[in-house]
């Protein structure tokens, strides 16, 4: 792609903008413009590197091999019985907030 060559044209910007409910000014459509070709040049470029016999494995390429991807739970230094003042089913119970209370909303319903 020379720089004569024009992928993306200012039509093209306010087309895609005017689909994604976007306002842009008339300097930020050229410099959108000058931004998109310039990465479509930059992919041009990428397609002329020659990768035949290149490995498509990345353990083969440096010679690592991965570790099993297994997730392992990170210990506390307390139980999490410790991080509340209750906990009912596996749920930290915590005081309501005062925004929150009966005194907030006139009612009796929020109380536990």
């Amino acid at each position: 792609m020379g720089g004569s060559d024009v992928a993306v044209s200012e039509d093209d910007v306010r087309h895609v903008a005017a689909l994604a409910r976007l306002g842009l000014d008339g300097d930020r459509v050229q410099s959108l413009v000058g931004e998109l070709n310039r990465i479509l040049e930059h992919m041009d470029v990428l397609q002329q590197v020659d990768i035949r016999g290149a490995s498509l494995d990345p353990d083969a390429a440096h010679g690592l091999r991965m570790r099993e991807d297994v997730p392992n739970p990170i210990p506390l230094h307390r139980e999490r019985e410790a991080f509340a003042p209750a906990m009912r089913d596996g749920f930290f119970l915590v005081p309501r907030l005062a925004t929150h209370g009966t005194a907030a909303r006139g009612d009796d319903e929020g109380d536990e």
